[in-house]
Order: structure tokens, then sequence, then C-alpha cells
């Protein structure tokens, strides 16, 4: 997926997946999965998609500081 956020393109095909938060299963209305992703450049960025039910029943991409995406690392180990 490629989304401008505040006139900067992030891309999950040219990033780097960092880390994935699954929950549930596929096909699972509620289930949904939460990716952080490094640009080469080094910009952070959450990727989001869930079913219908999910808290991200629609695809998204979020931009991430670099204390706030370690903070989701940690609390995700």
């Amino acid at each position: 997926m490629k989304k401008i956020v505040c006139k900067v393109e992030y891309d999950t095909e040219v990033a780097e997946l960092v880390a994935k938060k699954a929950v549930g299963s596929w096909g699972d209305p509620a289930g949904y999965e939460e990716c952080l992703y490094r640009m080469p450049d080094g910009k952070l960025f959450f990727y989001y998609n869930g079913g219908a039910e999910s808290p991200y029943a629609e695809e998204n991409i979020k931009r991430v500081s670099a204390a706030k995406a370690d903070e989701w690392l940690a609390e995700n180990k």
C-alpha cells in the first residue's frame, strides 16, 4: 500500500518490515494486524488492516516517531 502523509510517500513495497502484530485469524471479522515499517530514509510508519468488526476495518498508514515505535515494540514483545 502507498499513502502520502504530510507530503511524504510511505510505501509498504519498498519499506522494511520491522515487526508485526496479528490478532485473530485470517477471515475473522474482528481480527487485525499492525505492522511497523521503516522506509529506506529511516522514516517509520504503521500499516493497519483488519476485518469489518476490528479497530482497523479499512487499511491505513500512519507515520510514527521513533519513540512511539520503540514503545509499541516494547509492549508487543
